[in-house]
């Protein structure tokens, strides 16, 4: 039987500054990748429970949006090379049509046989727009099937009603890496969670009370999505990540690349925010709290189930990659009734004194499904990336600051910076420009960032209160990093979105500026 991992224990030693490996001996794999790490082959046998055709779906969606971003440059190489021919501006055209779905603004193409294409702004402007259009086909086709209200998503949220939750609030790294931890890693709908990403998942304890005192009000006056009197939680979870492949380098950068620490502080702020609301309100206030663990390199996760009292042990974990070999000969219903019985197994040899070794049913539950959901995920990485991410490290294509962006839903595309002010949100926003520093400048590349607010449109003059946090954001930037903004390394565009429409983001602004109109 799988049983959950101890750190320093006999079996996997714990180094200071890495997460305990697991042996060799447990892996199901084949082949080598750098570090030493297995890998599977595409012909890896498939999990009884893993959902193949959705597995299908989330590859070519995760494949189109990227790809949307992934040809830019090769195209500003081609045009790069032409920019001197006497028809460069037909040809150019002719090009982007051809590789990218639309035309480039022609001020710039005009401009480029006085000096020299001005790359910086182009590549930009070519960003933005394909951000432009991945959140207008978001929000038209619903990709990934989860929006509000969706077949998905409203079974989704009775089953967790069923399991005693009647709110699930995630807080995941901001590291692009786990930008697709709710849509793919846990198989969430999106319409069914409230998800805040930070900088090693340090969410703000204030406003996530906040939050809380909002879902409790709409249950105590509108009984949505149940009334007050029904003994439901608001559950909030913390996802941390680390690297099995390079945990030395490519875990959090927030807590130094060490996992331990990144668990202990998940688990701190958590703690803090029951103790918040139990110092504001009452003991015993609706509140549960869940801590994950995220492998960056196979999207494997480990689940630190908490016992009855909801006491969680650092040193204790459920490992997705051991459930799925554990139940891998098993027929789909008996792999359900064999994770459910590990879940509920998990505390029984925690040896602790002073706490309940049971873990409440419902609980169980829901951490059942969602190791099921990540069985899914585990054989996406083995089908499609033979067993583990071939960029270990960031990727991201832009950087997300402000509230919102609900559409973005895929590893390594965004690195978030949740914030209302850039004072408040700025080691988020240095974290980002840092990464990008590396990815983009260090390459000629100009930094995207994209400054999003979000707003209730049934609230008046919300929208016009967008635009000025947008404007005020813009300004804020353009003042914490004038270098940057001041040699073309860093462009902004400004989007804001009505959350109570299904509808894509509207661009409001931009640093790019052209003297015709249309684009940005």
């Amino acid at each position: 039987m799988p049983r959950p991992r101890r750190y320093g224990s006999a079996e996997r030693p714990l180094a200071p500054t890495a997460p305990a490996r697991r042996p060799a001996s447990s892996f199901r794999l084949s082949g080598s990748i750098p570090g030493g790490r297995s890998h599977a082959a595409n012909a890896v046998e498939r999990h009884p429970l893993t959902d193949g055709a959705a597995n299908a779906r989330l590859e070519a969606y995760d494949s189109q949006v990227k790809g949307c971003f992934d040809r830019i440059v090769p195209v500003l190489k081609r045009l790069s090379a032409l920019q001197h021919d006497d028809d460069f501006v037909e040809e150019a055209q002719r090009h982007a049509r051809r590789e990218l779905g639309h035309e480039l603004p022609p001020p710039i193409l005009e401009s480029a046989w006085v000096t020299q294409l001005d790359m910086r702004s182009l590549f930009a402007w070519c960003l933005f727009k394909a951000y432009e259009e991945v959140s207008s086909s978001f929000f038209r086709d619903d990709p990934l099937q989860g929006r509000d209200g969706s077949e998905s998503s409203e079974a989704f949220n009775a089953f967790l009603l069923s399991c005693g939750f009647h709110l699930l609030d995630v807080s995941p790294c901001a590291d692009g890496r786990l930008a697709h931890a709710i849509a793919y890693a846990l198989r969430i709908p999106f319409g069914s969670v409230r998800r805040r990403p930070h900088a090693g998942a340090m969410f703000d304890v204030e406003n996530t009370v906040d939050r809380w005192v909002r879902t409790e009000h709409l249950r105590f006056r509108e009984a949505r999505p149940n009334g007050a009197h029904e003994p439901t939680r608001y559950l909030k979870v913390v996802v941390y990540h680390f690297s099995s492949r390079d945990p030395r380098h490519e875990g959090c950068a927030a807590h130094g690349s060490n996992d331990v620490a990144a668990a202990a502080a998940g688990l701190q702020r958590l703690q803090e925010f029951r103790q918040a609301v139990e110092n504001s309100f009452c003991c015993g206030a609706s509140v549960d709290l869940l801590l994950i663990g995220l492998d960056t390199d196979t999207d494997a996760i480990r689940v630190h189930v908490p016992d009855v009292s909801g006491h969680t042990d650092l040193e204790h974990w459920l490992d997705a990659l051991d459930l799925h070999a554990a139940t891998l000969a098993l027929s789909p219903e008996a792999a359900r009734d064999r994770l459910l019985a590990l879940v509920l197994a998990a505390r029984s040899d925690s040896g602790e004194q002073g706490s309940g070794l049971a873990v409440d049913p419902g609980m169980a539950r829901l951490i059942a499904r969602l190791i099921e959901h990540n069985i899914s995920q585990i054989d996406f990485v083995r089908a499609y990336h033979h067993g583990a991410y071939a960029d270990a490290g960031h990727a991201e294509r832009f950087i997300g600051v402000g509230i919102g962006f609900k559409e973005i839903h895929l590893r390594n595309l965004t690195y978030f910076a949740h914030m209302d002010t850039v004072e408040e949100g700025a080691a988020d926003l240095d974290v980002g420009v840092k990464i990008f520093t590396g990815l983009n400048v260090s390459r000629g590349l100009p930094i995207p960032v994209v400054i999003r607010f979000d707003y209730h449109g049934s609230v008046p003059g919300a929208r016009d209160r967008a635009v000025l946090y947008c404007r005020r954001t813009d300004e804020a930037i353009q003042n914490r990093y004038p270098e940057l903004v001041a040699s073309g390394q860093l462009h902004t565009l400004l989007s804001v979105r009505d959350r109570d429409q299904h509808s894509p983001a509207e661009t409001v602004g931009s640093s790019i500026r052209l003297e015709t109109g249309g684009g940005h």
